[in-house]
């Protein structure tokens, strides 16, 4: 008998967004416990900017973040709930490391032209460019650091520059961070199942998979 087709979780987020990293491994974890009682898969990244005006080379990260929370000591306070948060998902943040907030258009484009060849291409430089920000303070708005980080993840690093140095993508990437704000969505990471919004946040695995579970009960409910 054929097996019935995956589930579909899309996830929307963005690159600087540190829930949105530890909501990634959090799902890992939930789907590894769908996956012990036969339930299957495919995850796809989808755009959204908190920062959609942000200027194309980006910001020093410190003056923004006093800027956005009234003072460096409170963007450092914001950190430290991070840190902790991320030390019980198994993530280490390096707020230290971290000197600019990008422009997050071209990591987008890239997250979606490694879609285009494989959802697992996709996870694999969705979570390179997460460490690359978090953990190891790269400037993921630099196209030379996407492209780098695209070889790390298994694709050419070469058609991944060739393909950053074209604007190929860029409207389609601002178009579906505008529709997610017309649909109301402001919060992320979103996650949907088969379209249908489950709930935005980082929570634990467990909570996570029960989530899924509910989803898929009621879903499959209606179907039948």
């Amino acid at each position: 008998m054929d097996q019935p087709r995956p589930s579909r979780i899309d996830v929307v987020s963005d690159a600087i967004c540190p829930w949105c990293w530890i909501g990634k491994r959090n799902l890992e974890g939930a789907l590894a416990l769908l996956a012990d009682e036969g339930e299957r898969f495919e995850v796809h990244w989808r755009a959204f900017q908190l920062n959609p005006d942000m200027p194309a080379e980006g910001v020093d990260r410190a003056s923004y973040r006093a800027a956005k929370f009234g003072s460096e000591a409170r963007g450092r306070e914001l950190d430290a709930q991070v840190a902790t948060a991320g030390r019980a998902a198994g993530l280490e943040f390096r707020h230290d490391l971290m000197q600019r907030t990008p422009n997050t258009i071209a990591a987008h484009r890239l997250i979606h032209w490694a879609g285009e060849r494989s959802l697992a291409l996709q996870s694999a430089v969705k979570e390179a460019i997460f460490r690359a920000y978090f953990q190891e303070g790269r400037d993921i708005g630099q196209p030379e650091v996407l492209a780098a980080l695209a070889g790390e993840a298994g694709l050419d690093a070469e058609a991944a520059a060739a393909f950053l140095a074209s604007s190929e993508g860029a409207e389609e990437i601002r178009a579906e961070d505008a529709g997610f704000r017309q649909m109301g969505l402001s919060g992320v990471p979103t996650f949907a199942l088969d379209g249908h919004v489950l709930f935005s946040g980082a929570m634990p695995a467990e909570r996570i998979a029960e989530a899924i579970r509910r989803g898929l009960a009621i879903l499959r409910q209606q179907a039948a």
